[in-house]
């Protein structure tokens, strides 16, 4: 049985938890506010991203030679099961592509990089890290876009992320990558005249951007999101444990002076004796 200064250890301990716990529940509460303005602020740029493949009803091939997928996450833990749900969608992912199919992985935040780096070390093309902290801006995606394109040739490609549905909802969700010359051959392509080689190039790399952009505004709601809830259920249940070690600890007391009780009666009735 453990004896009372244990258990009031282990009071004293889960107490300073639930402290922990209840404040970082408000710090990711007001960090959700701001993401969550943030999200709104960009909303357009997810539909204006595929615009151009909805017009024309261009559809990217699932299973061209070289592919890239860029997956979003952030530097931070402390929220569920939201990193380990990326690593389990694209695991899955690039088990079903063709034998002859070279692939590619573009990891933003070292969370989603620390579980794939056990079973995907190889595939790594670019990792960035320190982000999170602060709601995304276009200058950051701009620049992922920028190493991805640096990184190495690909025709097609998809950005893995959490999309944000509600505050207590989240699901992987994926967004389209393509290259210039993956769309410039299509017949549906004829009805603008001024499109040459370049601008579409051009347009690739931006809507690429404008995708990543979009993705990370959504993943950092989700995650903001997921980090609430998950604090919340570390404070109810740090309230449970030390409601019952408050009962195990009075009635280990109680034992205690019970016992005392019984010695100290016990010894006045033997001297009397």
């Amino acid at each position: 049985m453990a004896t009372l200064k244990e258990i009031k250890l282990r009071l004293k301990s889960i107490t300073s938890i639930r402290k922990i716990t209840k404040s970082m529940k408000m710090v990711s509460a007001a960090k959700f506010s701001r993401s969550e303005r943030a999200l709104k602020a960009g909303a357009a740029n997810g539909p204006a991203s595929v615009a151009l493949l909805e017009k024309t009803q261009i559809q990217l091939s699932d299973t061209t030679d070289k592919q890239v997928f860029i997956i979003v996450s952030s530097d931070r833990g402390l929220c569920g099961g939201i990193h380990s749900g990326l690593g389990r969608f694209i695991r899955a992912k690039l088990n079903a592509l063709p034998a002859n199919v070279e692939s590619s992985l573009v990891c933003v935040g070292d969370k989603v990089r620390g579980i794939l780096s056990r079973t995907h070390q190889d595939l790594f093309s670019v990792t960035a890290n320190a982000y999170g902290r602060l709601p995304p801006q276009f200058v950051e995606a701009s620049h992922v876009a920028q190493m991805v394109l640096k990184a190495g040739n690909f025709s097609s490609g998809k950005i893995i992320y959490n999309h944000f549905k509600s505050a207590v909802a989240y699901e992987v969700n994926e967004r389209p990558i393509f290259t210039a010359p993956a769309i410039e051959d299509k017949d549906a392509l004829s009805a603008y005249d001024d499109l040459d080689s370049n601008k579409l190039q051009s347009y690739a790399e931006f809507t690429m951007a404008t995708n990543l952009y979009f993705s990370m505004l959504q993943n950092a709601a989700s995650e903001q999101s997921a980090r609430m809830a998950a604090m919340d259920n570390a404070s109810n249940n740090a309230s449970d444990m030390i409601k019952s070690l408050s009962q195990k600890y009075n009635r280990t007391r109680q034992a205690v002076i019970t016992t005392e009780l019984i010695e100290i009666i016990s010894g006045a009735s033997a001297m009397a004796s």
